[in-house]
This record gives structure tokens, sequence and C-alpha cells, in this order.
């Protein structure tokens, strides 16, 4: 494993005022108007300095405690693009689900961009744990693959994500760890991936070989309907949740619990593009292919992101693996 560094970055508060006057009675021409010390009912009126110190005082008590999962979700360096897909990706409530503890060694596997690594890496840092990413082997001819994941290497060194370890994980890769030295995976629309490379049974494996005696393992997929046709290799991105259950448990996995928190009952998951026509994707061609600028895109922007299963399992306590 190799390290990256990281730190915690505070907002600045900001507050605006006004204050009022009355005009002189109607029958009293030599009336004074009220002293910028008075408000229109006999009460003291705040000065700028009281009003900007009360708006920030009240900013302060509304701000996430530092550390927190909420912090983490409204930090400053999350991009708006990253938290305009809150929404359709549920991050409080998924992680909240998981009942992942900051203080744990987290494994997060094929997190991409960085996404969920964002809120993951900062949240976990703050709280004395520690932040795994694990990345496939990327063959060094790969350019497009190598650049991306420099992108993601340079990105998060900075000491607000903490020393960000990174790992290895694809369908000829070694242990991913020391057996039992993780206590939580997750995996975030990779399992379709995973069967694209004829790597899932492995994959399942592999987790349950790093995972302590119970571990969890926090896995959100896009969901094929059980009455559809299941593609082996799982091209639409979609794959049925009964299977990804029964490979967990083949691996040795007990399910704990599901949730429909990343549930959409509108997608029908039957798109020309697969999965990739919806968004954040929004593929309007084959891939490879360039866009097609006639290709009608309103009836899959109103859909948004993919219907998705979320699936929490454990490594039962009697089992110490390899």
């Amino acid at each position: 494993m190799t390290r990256l560094t990281a730190l915690l970055s505070a907002a600045s508060a900001l507050a605006f005022l006004t204050a009022c006057g009355a005009p002189p009675a109607e029958d009293d021409t030599t009336a004074s108007e009220p002293s910028a010390e008075m408000s229109t009912d006999g009460e003291t009126a705040l000065t700028e300095d009281e009003m900007a110190a009360d708006e920030a005082a009240m900013m302060e008590e509304n701000r996430p405690e530092a550390g927190s999962l909420a912090w983490a979700m409204s930090g400053e360096w999350r991009s708006e693009e990253d938290q305009a897909r809150d929404p359709y990706r549920h991050p409080m409530g998924t992680i909240e689900f998981f009942g992942i503890d900051p203080s744990w060694r987290v494994m997060e596997i094929w997190p991409g961009g960085g996404w969920y690594t964002d809120i993951l890496a900062p949240w976990i840092t703050a709280n004395g744990g520690q932040y795994i990413a694990v990345w496939p082997d990327i063959p060094a001819d790969n350019e497009r693959a190598v650049a991306f994941q420099a992108r993601f290497v340079e990105k998060f060194d900075d000491p607000r994500f903490g020393d960000v370890e990174l790992a290895t994980f694809d369908s000829e890769s070694g242990p991913l760890g020391e057996p039992g030295s993780v206590d939580a995976i997750v995996t975030f629309r990779n399992t379709h991936s995973f069967m694209g490379r004829g790597a899932a049974e492995k994959a399942f494996s592999d987790f349950y070989d790093v995972l302590a005696p119970g571990g969890v393992l926090g896995l959100v997929q896009h969901r094929l309907p059980a009455d559809r046709v299941q593609d082996p290799r799982a091209s639409t991105g979609y794959v049925q949740e009964d299977l990804v259950i029964s490979m967990a448990e083949e691996a040795g996995f007990e399910l704990i619990d599901s949730s429909e928190i990343n549930a959409n009952t509108m997608d029908t998951a039957d798109h020309p593009f697969g999965v990739w026509t919806l968004p954040p994707v929004s593929r309007s061609s084959a891939f490879g292919e360039p866009a097609d600028p006639e290709f009608d895109r309103a009836p899959y922007d109103a859909i948004g992101e993919s219907d998705r299963m979320t699936l929490l399992f454990f490594k039962p306590e009697g089992d110490a693996g390899e």
C-alpha cells in the first residue's frame, strides 16, 4: 500500500443589517424622528456591529459539528456539481445505514473520481480512522486510466483527507491486505464492473478475507428487475438484487439488511445505452462514438439517476478467515 496526506478546513461567516426610523407626527411638525438608537416600538435598536455579531453567532450555532458526517458533507472542498448529486445518492442516509464508525479502517473499492472519497476520507480522518482507496491494476500503457488515477492521487494528497492508503483489486490481483485487517468495505455502483471483468466471485471472496470478523460490507448497485434476463457480464450496468446477495453469501457473508434509500421507481432499467443513458453520464450514443445531438434526453433526464439496491452484509464473528 502507498500513502498520500490531509487536514480540516473551516468556512467564514458574514452578515447584513437594516435600521428603521419613523416619520414625524402628522399634527406636530416639530416632532423629531426617533433616535437611531431606538426602534419604532420603543425598544433599543441593535447597532450594525451588534447585528453582525448576532448573525455570526447564529451561523456558528447552526454550523455542523467539526468531524461529524454532516460537516464532511457540507465541506467547502466538495464541488457544487458533486453536491448536486446528493439528492440522488443520499450519502448521509446511506453511510448511516451501513453503520460505519469513522474510527474504523474503511476500504472503498474502485472510488472512481472520488465522489464518496470527498465525504468519507475527511470524516474518517477527523475521527482517527483510516480510509483506504482500492483501485484496479492499471497498465502503464493505458494513458487515459493512468492520468485518471493520477488526478485522484493529486486531489486527495491534502492534509484534510488524511494519509489515504492505496490498494489494488482486479481479476488478477493478490490479497487486498492482511487477513482481518479492515473493519468495513464499501463499494458504490461497481458490481456490474466486477461481473464484466469476470471478477465478481473473486471480489466477494477478497472482501471477505480482508475483513475482520464482525466487519461489514456496504454495497450500492444499479438494480435489474427480477423478471428480466440477467446478462452474466451485466453489460447494461444492471444486476438483479438476488444475484448480488447470492454471490455475497457464497463467499461467506450474511445479509444484515437492505434499504430502499437509493430506489427510483421511475427507472425501467431498459435504456438504449444501458444505465449510462441516465444522469450523470447521460450518454446519447454507443460507447466510443461521438454524442448524438439529435438524441432526445428529456425522458431520461426526467428519470434521474438509476434505481439502486442498498445492501449491508457482515462477516460472522466466529470466522477469522484465512
